[in-house]
């Protein structure tokens, strides 16, 4: 089976197949940083990440995308309740946000560009579309998109257009799920708000703004693949895919893919219901974080996740049953004599259970039929080291092992922590994303001393003891 996802737009699952061979693009609908994200938010950043991962181990080079909103109405009110600047407020909880990205394990993605920090590309995109007749001004300045130029406005959702109210205006950054209403592009300055000057007037950008300007800043007006929870399919997709392609008059996205929601008690979580848990929360409790993150991605991406007190208890037994045949396949490795037909059935299990994983993951990120092949490997590889395999057979499981790892992310960490590393590791984490390049320097020559050697690279900040490793 070729790799294939399911489209939102179009409702069928096709073979995938990049828009250029050197580069796939992927753009995801990052938190707005104006408090923790909870671990819903977390479902669907960890199911991109996934699909990063995948990607990347089929052999794609893939640059990733994910926004931070630091401005709309809820930062400029929860700025104003604590009595602190919008910037102070906002690198707090990026801040947060990557120390919980680093704690699940998600990798780390190549962009994660802010939307103050990209205001010019924005101005820009609303001036195309004042060219094109896309888009008006109103009396106060603000600059709204005209749903009725755009005869294609519904698709991705799909609205009845004979149904929708166009012409009136939505202009709060927080929408309800069935106002189709002509949306705001450009807010004009209001009193105590920030706002930027320019060829628009003085104001700020709309949210649904943001992303377009964004995504092809970094990945092109086209790109392959856009992610997000399904909440956001309309109206913040709607938005995008009308404003981005009728400023450029190219179609926006490749495949629309989007996460379900999590559930809590039958009910979505969400901070309007009151029932939201932490990363940092459940990590303090002592929630095992290799646990929660499985548990986090152990649904299909597509359906809904019950997540109850059982569901961490559960995970946490399955990462248990992984590290125990982790830790007895590493204590077989020195062992150079052994049953040779063990050792046969070892390389055979290997390669069907790569094989396995390989067809669950390809078939839309079968990430349940992948997690079965990988118990199965744990259950019949425990049987080869009953039937006294050598190390050789347990290279051989050790090395699907770390393959199926570079996209689950759930095997554990080479060796244990010597005593007051961790905090070192997580104030490293905090240094870096302020970019206090000096502190994390100096963060990293204190762990060393510990013997804990640290890495920075694509999946973020990495960690092995000194000295050999198994």
């Amino acid at each position: 089976m070729s790799l294939q996802f399911r489209d939102t737009l179009s409702g069928e699952t096709r073979p995938f197949t990049p828009l250029n061979s050197a580069q796939v693009g992927v753009y995801s609908c990052g938190p707005t940083i104006y408090g923790p994200a909870h671990i819903g938010n977390f479902r669907s950043f960890l199911f991109a990440d996934t699909l990063v991962r995948w990607l990347r181990a089929s052999g794609h080079t893939v640059r990733w995308v994910v926004n931070l909103t630091d401005i709309d109405d809820k930062i400029i009110r929860a700025a104003a309740v604590e009595g602190v600047a919008i910037r102070e407020l906002t690198d707090r909880w990026e801040a947060v946000f990557r120390a919980d990205m680093a704690a699940l394990r998600m990798a780390t993605p190549d962009e994660m560009p802010r939307a103050t920090e990209h205001i010019a590309e924005q101005i820009a995109l609303v001036q195309q579309l004042l060219d094109r007749g896309h888009a008006y001004r109103t009396d106060d300045g603000s600059i709204f998109f005209k749903i009725s130029s755009w005869p294609a406005y519904g698709k991705l959702a799909r609205l009845d257009p004979e149904a929708m109210r166009v012409g009136e205006r939505v202009e709060a950054d927080e929408y309800s799920k069935d106002d189709v209403r002509d949306f705001v592009l450009w807010k004009a300055a209001k009193p105590g708000e920030p706002s930027w000057d320019g060829p628009l007037g003085p104001g700020r950008p709309g949210w649904h703004l943001e992303c377009s300007a964004m995504s092809m800043r970094y990945l092109g007006e086209s790109f392959d693949l856009h992610t997000g929870g399904i909440d956001l399919v309309f109206p913040h997709h709607e938005d995008e895919i009308a404003q981005s392609e009728a400023a450029t008059g190219k179609p926006f996205v490749g495949t629309w893919m989007h996460c379900a929601h999590l559930h809590v008690s039958g009910d979505k979580m969400s901070k309007s219901r009151g029932n939201i848990s932490r990363v940092s929360d459940l990590l303090a409790g002592g929630a095992e974080p290799r646990a929660l993150r499985l548990a986090l991605i152990s649904a299909h991406y597509r359906t809904n996740l019950n997540y109850n007190d059982g569901s961490l208890t559960a995970a946490a037994s399955a990462v248990a049953r992984i590290d125990a045949f982790v830790a007895a396949l590493s204590a077989r490795l020195s062992i150079t004599s052994g049953d040779a037909d063990a050792d046969q059935r070892a390389a055979a299990l290997a390669a069907e259970s790569w094989t396995r994983f390989t067809k669950a993951m390809d078939d839309d990120l079968a990430v349940p039929e992948a997690l079965a092949a990988l118990f199965d490997l744990v259950r019949d590889g425990n049987r080869l080291l009953d039937a006294n395999c050598s190390g050789t057979g347990a290279q051989s499981l050790i090395d699907v092992l770390e393959n199926i790892d570079g996209v689950l992310a759930v095997l554990p960490d080479r060796g244990t922590l010597p005593a007051g590393a961790e905090a070192l590791l997580a104030e490293r984490i905090a240094a870096r994303a302020a970019k206090d390049w000096a502190r994390s320097d100096t963060l990293r020559d204190e762990l060393a001393n510990l013997g804990v050697l640290v890495e920075d690279g694509r999946d973020g900040q990495r960690w092995r003891l000194a000295g050999p490793q198994v």
